[in-house]
């Protein structure tokens, strides 16, 4: 894949910050930056074919709505799914995930929760994976377990059959860590989970955009992922679930589009995915994320893969060599993600707050998160306040990396002095 062809895409990347420092997007984990073509689309969109979709008969309603289904249709071969119908756009991955705990603890048999089931997540999810299902299994008197970390960055699945026992209604995963890189063992805790029947649920945020994402393969039952951070848009995201427990699960949002029949005394709903669309839906955002999906199928998912793994493999190498730089999680290229935390150090000073690196790195043009990455279980384990993260995408460099170095030694020279 040529790198610097893939940048001319992107526009943002031309500009200078600060003092007309180049800019040095090391922040992709939080929101990837948009190509020309995502921009371009929504642009389009809105100056020649904007309407409410579905219900209008005029050409602009049609053309609207063939861009909005259209979008469906790319989504669903990204994923691999078997059914475009089984593709759900909602705002975010947080949305997402909200509506299956909500569903699940709203349902009935077989799928509903209720005192002496249990739920499992684990101590590496982001916030959005974690709090909804702790809402749920308050509100439905159920049990809420977890697996633990290594030292070393990994689900401790040394428990796994004991945490994932025979009370367990609903395992849900994160596919890739967004602190600490970690792409977990899938397989294992899929076929763990189904043999004791639980639905399985799988948080691709971190995965969708940097690694070839096959629905089928992977083996769970629903599968979330968000727009903003595969190039694409704000406000929009995706759900993909079985068509049968999308089928059998109640709704999500109730209001137009997601209604067969109403009446005073009840309603009926639409088939899926309307049935989970309720309201006029963000239908530029899911133009956008069309064409982001053009943007990265065309790349082709095994060339940005490969890509980035280059990427991680020599920011791990930078990074481990930079004295007083402790990475916090897995320091092995492989099963790493697009994503290294770390904490920095100064002799005879000690560990300096992630958000003062920031700060310096900023003044140097080089854009990086600090905080706990909506992670708080993650950092409590390894018992730091925070971290530094620097995060990549298809267009990061090695010459962003080696400048992200000279800066965290800048940043050294600062504090020390």
């Amino acid at each position: 894949m040529d790198v610097e062809r893939v940048r001319k895409d992107f526009p943002i990347l031309e500009r200078t910050v600060g003092e007309g420092r180049p800019l040095v997007y090391l922040d992709s984990a939080a929101s990837s930056q948009k190509p020309r073509q995502v921009i371009e689309a929504m642009s389009d969109y809105y100056a020649h074919h904007h309407s409410n979709v579905h219900r209008g008969v005029h050409a602009l309603a049609e053309e609207a709505t063939a861009l909005y289904e259209g979008a469906r249709d790319k989504v669903a071969a990204f994923i691999n799914a078997p059914d475009r119908n089984e593709v759900i756009f909602t705002k975010n991955s947080s949305e997402a995930l909200n509506l299956v705990a909500s569903v699940l603890g709203w349902a009935g048999e077989p799928y509903g929760l209720g005192p002496g089931d249990r739920v499992v997540i684990t101590q590496m999810e982001h916030h959005s994976n974690i709090v909804p299902w702790q809402l749920t299994t308050q509100r439905t008197g159920s049990e809420l377990a977890w697996l633990g970390l290594t030292d070393d960055g990994r689900l401790d699945l040394s428990n796994l059959d004991e945490v994932v026992n025979e009370h367990t209604k609903v395992v849900s995963v994160v596919h890739v860590s967004n602190i600490l890189g970690t792409v977990n063992p899938l397989e294992v805790i899929v076929r763990r989970a189904h043999d004791v029947g639980a639905v399985v649920v799988v948080d691709a945020s971190q995965s969708a955009p940097h690694l070839p994402l096959d629905v089928q393969t992977l083996g769970a039952d629903f599968v979330a992922f968000t727009g903003h951070k595969m190039l694409g848009p704000t406000g929009i995201g995706v759900l993909w679930g079985r068509a049968e427990l999308l089928n059998e699960l109640p709704p999500f949002l109730g209001g137009g589009e997601m209604v067969g029949v109403v009446n005073m005394e009840g309603s009926t709903y639409a088939p899926i995915p309307h049935k989970y669309e309720a309201g006029t839906m963000p239908i530029a955002e899911a133009v956008g994320l069309g064409a982001a999906v053009d943007y990265l199928t065309a790349l082709g998912m095994d060339n940005v893969a490969r890509h980035e793994h280059e990427i991680v493999s020599y920011a791990l190498e930078r990074l481990g060599a930079v004295d007083g730089l402790r990475i916090i999680g897995p320091t092995e290229p492989e099963q790493h993600g697009a994503a290294i935390s770390f904490i920095l150090s100064v002799e005879g000073l000690g560990e300096i707050h992630p958000h003062d690196v920031g700060q310096v790195l900023d003044e140097q043009g080089i854009a990086v998160r600090v905080g706990q990455h909506c992670a708080r279980p993650v950092c409590v384990r390894y018992g730091i306040p925070a971290t530094t993260r620097a995060s990549f995408s298809v267009y990061t460099t090695r010459a962003e990396i080696d400048a992200l170095v000279d800066g965290l030694e800048h940043v050294k020279r600062f504090f020390g002095a």
